[in-house]
This record gives C-alpha cells, structure tokens and sequence, in this order.
C-alpha cells in the first residue's frame, strides 16, 4: 500500500511539475510583455494643455508636420488634409491610417495632450490599444516633448473631419494585439534623443532630424521577416510592397554621401535635382512632401550628420576596376539605347543639366540591386516638383513598348557603358518585376 501511494504522490508530483512549469513560463512572459509594452507611466486623463504661445506653438508643429512627412500617409488621395484613411500596403496585409483631426469620434478631438505624447513616445492609442510600426513611433520616439505637444496643436488646429478611418486588413496572426505585443518586445524600447557630447550643436541637430523627425532608417534600413529593423541602421533595405530598394547611405557605390559638399546634398534634399544625382520613387515623394520644407539651416545640420556616417568605401575613386569587355545583352542594347534614349540622356550618357539626369557614373545605373531601374524603365516616373524646381521632367514608361528582352539588353547597355561597370540584367529579372508590379498596380 505504502508503495503504491509514492508512486501515485510521485506520478502527481510530476504531472504538477510538468503543468506548472510550462504556465511559469507563461506567466512570466506574460508578465514581461505587460510590463514592456503597457506600463509607460503617463497619465493620459492630465488634460493640461501645453504651455507655451498657442500660435508659435501651431507653427512648430506644422512645421515638423510637414518636415517629418506626416500629412502624407494621414491624408487619403482627394481626403481632407490629416483625415487618414490612406492605404498602406505591406507584406502582411493592408493598414489604414489614423484620422489625426480633431474630430471628436473620428479623429483625436477627445485626446489629451499627454495621449498625444504616449502615442509618439510609447506607441500606444488613447484607449490603450498597441500601434501598428507603420506609423513611426519606433523614431517618434526620439522626439522631445516640447515638438510632441507642437505637433498636438497643430494637428488640432485641422478643420475637424468625421470620416471614419478602415478597419485594418492584416492576416492572422499579424491583426492580434499579441503578436504586436511579441513584436515590440523584441523590437521597440521607447526613449529619447541623447546628444552626443563630443559632437556640436549642428551635428546633433542633424542626428535628431534624420533619426527622428525625418525618420530616415524607416525605409533606409534593412529588415528582417518579421519586419524589425534598428532605427540606427541606414545600411539600405528592400521596401518590399513597393519594390523598390532604399540604397545604403553608409556606401559610396550607393548612396554614401561622405564625399559630396555639403551644398549639393542640401540641393538634393530641397529640389530633388543634384549635379550627382536626382530622387525618383518613394524620395521623391519624400522630398515633395517633406525635406523641401526644412530649413537651409536644418538640411545643413542633416547633411553634416549624414556626412559624417560611417562609409563602407571611403570613396568612388576606390570602386573603380579594370573594364570588362561588354557582355552580349549589352551589345544588343546599344542601338535600343540609340532609338529610345540618347535624345534625352545623350549618346555618352551624359544627360541634359537641371532636366534629364546623367547616365554615366550615376550610382543608380550601377547599383547591385536593378529594383530601382526596372521599375523607373517599365512605369516612368517624374521628379518632384519643389519650389527651387518646379518643372521637373518626366520619365516615360516603356513597358507597353519594349519586351522583356529588350528591357534587359538596354539597362544592360547602360550598366556596362561610359565607365559603368555593373552586371547585366537578364530578361527573366525583367518579366519578375513586371509580375510582382502588375499585382500592386491598381486596376
């Protein structure tokens, strides 16, 4: 009897053990998930508005509004102006942007001040909910809180718009509050922005620009498959529902920017237009709708900070290798490239000034990745138009003209031309683009 009462007190024993561990285990995570993304310690009910000029305060904060690109992703196309609403695709299904007027149902008319605050700093809504990474708060973080409260009033100050915002349409796991939780956990850790002490003023200004207002590293960094990033990196990554490539800012063959004057990057962050270079893509629309409106005197703090990064190759000069003989894609390409491009570019690649850009020795002919190249070569695009260029010049799209064949053997051409030493592009990188595009493109 007394044997087979330790046996069963043992088989109990183990069955505990073998159920407790396990809702230790739970339990302690649980608990460390609540403590990393719920306990903030801001008092979201102190209404006490933002000390301070109300019409200064309303100017600052539209001008980090429009520097930091906000109206932009808060403003759906032919929507009132921070109303949200904007679609934005990813890899794990679509987001709606918020409505950030002060509307009292729709908006954040019933917001504090300090909710205001928890939801640039911590991430989290006014009724407590975890945010999505697509809005920034992983850089917003950075931010102080004299330009959250700025950026309060001006956003309140929108004419008030009732236009419900979509529910989001992510695919489990992704739409739960859990796995968002799991996520921030281990990708998100709120704080501010520390100046460097070895650094000047200027220099930290431009740190705080491009790390948060700007949110540079946002499309700049490369990430993982869950989408994490550190908001430090600017090593360049794959915006992979747009499919385009942000190229690294810390590499001369990208677009590492130790070695360009300071002026010339202001001009690029203000026009769009550079003798080295023009934006097209997503920068474009970033320049459009934000850099073009900082100050000369912040463009040149951030063209100090971006200067200053650590580069990968110290210069363009030490890029270059013995020339290869051009391939067959190439020669194919020449007379393609003499039919359809030389009017604009040149016959040497040598482009027109202030209108068509030069092909020769441009970083965005010769980069590894031909995301950027395929799509600028099959839709065209347009630079933005900015008050120091307000004409640019257009890029017809050619996928209705040529074929896949033709498309490789032309950018084949250009990469291997006038000094370019860059692979070829082969025509089914051509016809993988053309598929993953025609699913994005609206109908």
């Amino acid at each position: 009897m007394r044997r087979r009462a330790a046996a069963r007190s043992g088989a109990v024993k183990r069955w505990w053990l073998a159920l407790g561990a396990p809702l230790l285990a739970l339990l302690l995570g649980g608990g460390a998930l609540w403590l990393i993304n719920f306990n903030d310690g801001v008092d979201i009910a102190d209404t006490r508005a933002p000390a301070g000029d109300t019409a200064d305060r309303i100017e600052r904060g539209a001008y980090l509004a429009r520097t930091g690109n906000c109206l932009a992703c808060h403003t759906a196309r032919g929507g009132a102006p921070g109303a949200g609403g904007l679609a934005l695709a990813t890899p794990y299904g679509t987001l709606y942007t918020s409505n950030l007027t002060p509307d009292d149902e729709a908006g954040i008319g019933r917001w504090s001040a300090a909710a205001f605050w928890r939801a640039l700093h911590h991430g989290r809504s006014a009724d407590g909910r975890l945010l999505y990474p697509a809005f920034p708060y992983t850089h917003t973080t950075l931010l102080t809180r004299a330009d959250a409260d700025a950026l309060f009033s001006y956003f309140r100050s929108l004419p008030a718009s009732p236009l419900p915002v979509p529910e989001h349409e992510l695919r489990w796991p992704y739409s739960t509050q859990l796995a968002l939780a799991v996520w921030r956990a281990l990708y998100f850790r709120p704080g501010g922005f520390a100046p460097d002490p070895a650094q000047d003023a200027a220099w930290n200004r431009g740190a705080y620009l491009v790390r948060g207002v700007a949110h540079c590293s946002a499309c700049h960094a490369s990430r993982d498959r869950w989408g994490g990033a550190d908001w430090r990196d600017l090593s360049g990554g794959l915006m992979a529902a747009q499919g385009w490539y942000a190229p690294s800012l810390l590499d001369a063959r990208e677009a590492g920017l130790a070695q360009w004057p300071t002026a010339e990057i202001v001009r690029l962050l203000k026009t769009g237009h550079a003798d080295r270079g023009t934006v097209s893509g997503p920068m474009a629309e970033v320049v459009l709708h934000g850099s073009q409106h900082f100050s000369d005197a912040d463009l040149s703090a951030m063209a100090m900070y971006l200067k200053a990064l650590p580069q990968a190759l110290a210069t363009v000069d030490s890029l270059t290798s013995a020339p290869r003989a051009p391939g067959r894609l190439a020669m194919a390409g020449e007379q393609l490239y003499q039919d359809r491009c030389a009017s604009c570019h040149g016959e040497q690649g040598e482009g027109q000034p202030g209108a068509y850009p030069p092909l020769a020795s441009n970083r965005a002919v010769t980069l590894a990745r031909t995301e950027n190249l395929l799509q600028t070569l099959l839709y065209g695009g347009f630079g933005p138009a900015t008050a120091g260029h307000p004409r640019p010049y257009g890029m017809p799209p050619f996928t209705q003209l040529l074929s896949d064949a033709e498309i490789a053997a032309v950018l084949s051409h250009i990469r291997a031309s006038w000094g370019n030493q860059a692979p070829e592009v082969s025509p089914l990188d051509v016809h993988t683009m053309r598929a993953a595009l025609a699913q994005t493109l609206p109908r």
